[in-house]
């Protein structure tokens, strides 16, 4: 079925294309309101579950966010469950909030996707994944910067590495000001083109 992009407004089609430039640069800059986000799952017990993220990579002509987990860690058992998420983020400078709407796809450690991520990260980065599960109760003289382990090879953390492809289907924009706060809702299609845009009560 054809998508009649014709009936979106223009100037809420500016709106949009405006959000994905601001995650674009979040992606690359750590300066960024968008740069950390909430990324929102359900659990087992359909419980909501939120934590921040750091946003990776952006793409505005897909609608896609790439964010890195470790797959070891109780979202990524959430997300194998259950794909559909929320996506929020809060800029104090530009006074913006996005809230996306849509699924993750995951790629663990081996696949042609993790690996070409992997390749990107500083040997910093990487040693992050190195060490037990994320959540494992661990002592507090694990704690204790004088009695921490030597940093473990970066290649350790490579099994563990996992990588998270989101992509929107919705966007929530919110523009919070003195006067008349303004509030918008984009929808899109199955590849991302922008299919419907309407002003909504804030």
């Amino acid at each position: 079925m054809e998508t009649d992009h014709e009936a979106v407004p223009p100037n809420l089609a500016d709106i949009d294309a405006s959000a994905w430039r601001e995650l674009e640069t979040a992606a690359s800059n750590p300066q960024s309101g968008f740069r950390f986000v909430n990324l929102c799952s359900v659990d087992s017990e359909a419980r909501p579950q939120a934590r921040m993220v750091v946003l990776r990579r952006a793409d505005g002509s897909l609608r896609v966010l790439e964010f890195h987990t470790d797959s070891r860690s109780p979202k990524w058992r959430e997300l194998s469950a259950n794909p559909h998420v929320v996506v929020l983020g809060f800029c104090p400078q530009t006074r913006l909030q996005f809230r996306l709407q849509g699924t993750v796809e995951l790629y663990a450690s081996g696949s042609d996707q993790a690996n070409a991520a992997w390749d990107t990260l500083s040997p910093w980065t990487r040693t992050t994944y190195t060490g037990g599960p994320p959540g494992d109760e661990c002592g507090f003289d694990m704690i204790d910067e004088a009695v921490l382990p030597k940093p473990a090879d970066e290649a350790e953390g490579k099994p563990h590495f996992g990588l998270l492809i989101f992509r929107a289907r919705m966007l929530d924009w919110f523009q919070l000001r003195r006067q008349g706060n303004r509030r918008a809702l984009s929808t899109y299609d199955e590849t991302g083109a922008l299919a419907a845009c309407r002003w909504v009560n804030p």
